[in-house]
């Protein structure tokens, strides 16, 4: 299992200038979007920009899209079986295909969409330029290039703007937005919206897009209101939101990444099911397997919780190192590499199939019980602990709220052998029998908080208390102490 780290993102290495707050969980099993009916406007000259973090893969997902009921549509889209970026415009006299040769299939990293239309170049290849990470696309699978002049079908009265949705067989976007913006009659540059670091030139980073020209129909989404994700943050008439609520306003963004589950590397045999920004998952009841994090660690100490929404009877939580290469197998893979907790009688596992197994006090209180997990990878001897509803395991069979007298594994260092000291964040069903469900959070919860704590540097909502020293997995968190 490969080292999986965040792709494009400012805040691990650079100072940004300008930090974006919030971002927008889109989960496309929830048929999330957002719409606003259009006014007369350019339909010749306008701008769409978007930083977009992917949640699923293999399924067509819409970042914008406009359109009647019939087959008159405008979108931006991820193709379904190609993962490609597409733009299309499908009306009668003309016809815009633009399909990348780039792939995007890192679910860990945030991409800068912006497509730039101006159908009164004289030159075709200037009437649609598309820009991912500041840099324009020049290879393409598919390439038909309006007609000069051409209207498109787009910012036509009474028809709606759409954001992660399309106007036709329902292609909802899954994962995170952050920063969208549709401007209505001027053609802009990606640089217009981001910039190269310039200590860091491979890094592009954001930058304040409310002094652009956004025209009639031009609009901005912050999302820094949870109680109104569809706020225009212009000024203009607010997007209506469908099936989004306040739990679906985020702290991931383009400077500031959180870790997830990554559905790219789950084991060959499992049957996972990933949803809401890659933070809430289901197995089967007939296989055994474990999902682990976007980001790996080597050092600093990290907290972050899980929590079980169904079965936490068979459920375990842990960290597990990378097994040989090529071998994804759930028992001589991840799991023997592993030091988990288990629920089944409390049972804390370390390097299972060749380290011991302890027993401690067991998880109880049914489903919906969160478990903290505490890494320590500053030490010569690596440590970890666990909490139940925020009471830590201790070695003696009971439990401490102040994290002072808690179970310090130390035979984690047989892991740290075995795996060469660089670990993921793993939970998982350990029975293969049984339904499981669960919800994890790095400090960017998919579920409501209750009580709301964040680490020393003000990163992250956690239900309980970090403990004194620990940190949310994120890039402004790994810069610092990674």
């Amino acid at each position: 299992m490969p080292l999986i780290l965040p792709g494009n993102v400012a805040s691990a290495t650079a100072s940004t200038g300008y930090d974006v707050a919030n971002s927008c969980r889109f989960n496309d099993g929830d048929s999330a979007s957002m719409t606003k009916t259009s006014g007369s406007g350019d339909r010749r000259q306008f701008t769409i920009s978007a930083w977009v973090k992917r949640g699923v893969l293999g399924t067509e997902q819409e970042i914008y899209g406009s359109g009647d009921s019939g087959s008159n549509v405008f979108g931006v889209f991820f193709d379904g079986s190609t993962n490609r970026l597409s733009v299309t415009d499908y009306q009668s006299g003309g016809t815009l295909t633009l399909t990348t040769n780039r792939v995007f299939r890192d679910c860990s990293a945030w991409y800068h969409v912006c497509v730039a239309i101006d159908t009164e170049q004289a030159t075709n290849t200037n009437r649609v330029k598309i820009y991912i990470n500041g840099t324009q696309e020049t290879s393409f699978a598919t390439a038909n290039y309006p007609d000069e002049d051409e209207d498109l079908y787009v910012n036509v009265s009474g028809q709606p703007h759409n954001v992660g949705v399309d106007q036709g067989p329902g292609r909802f976007f899954d994962g995170y937005m952050a920063e969208v913006v549709f401007i209505d009659g001027t053609q802009y540059a990606a640089s217009d919206f981001g910039e190269f670091d310039s200590d860091s030139p491979t890094i592009w980073k954001p930058k304040d897009p409310s002094g652009l020209t956004f025209g009639t129909n031009g609009f901005y989404l912050d999302f820094e209101a949870s109680d109104n994700l569809g706020n225009d943050a212009n000024g203009g008439t607010d997007l209506t939101e469908s099936n989004l609520d306040a739990t679906d306003q985020a702290s991931d963004s383009p400077t500031n990444n959180f870790c997830t589950m990554n559905p790219l590397s789950i084991d060959p045999d499992s049957t996972f099911t990933f949803s809401e920004g890659n933070l809430e998952y289901a197995t089967s009841s007939s296989t055994r397997g474990y999902w682990v994090s976007t980001i790996a660690v080597s050092t600093g100490k990290w907290y972050f919780e899980y929590k079980c929404t169904n079965n936490q009877s068979r459920t375990c939580v842990g960290i597990a190192g990378a097994p040989a290469a090529g071998n994804n197998d759930p028992e001589s893979g991840i799991h023997d590499n592993a030091t988990i907790y288990t629920t089944i009688n409390g049972k804390i596992s370390y390097n299972s199939n060749g380290g011991t197994d302890n027993y401690y006090n067991t998880a109880t209180g049914g489903d919906d019980i969160i478990i903290g997990c505490a890494l320590d990878l500053t030490s010569a001897t690596n440590t970890i602990a666990f909490s139940i509803d925020g009471a830590w395991v201790t070695g003696d069979g009971t439990t401490d709220t102040d994290f002072t007298n808690v179970l310090l594994n130390d035979d984690f260092t047989n892991v740290a052998s075995t795996v060469n000291g660089v670990y993921h964040f793993i939970a998982g069903d350990d029975g293969g029998d049984q339904d499981i469900n669960g919800q994890v959070n790095f400090g960017n919860p998919p579920f409501s908080i209750s009580s709301g704590n964040a680490d020393a540097d003000g990163y992250g909502n956690f239900e309980y208390a970090v403990p004194s020293g620990y940190y949310a997995l994120c890039t402004k968190n790994l810069a610092e102490y990674g």
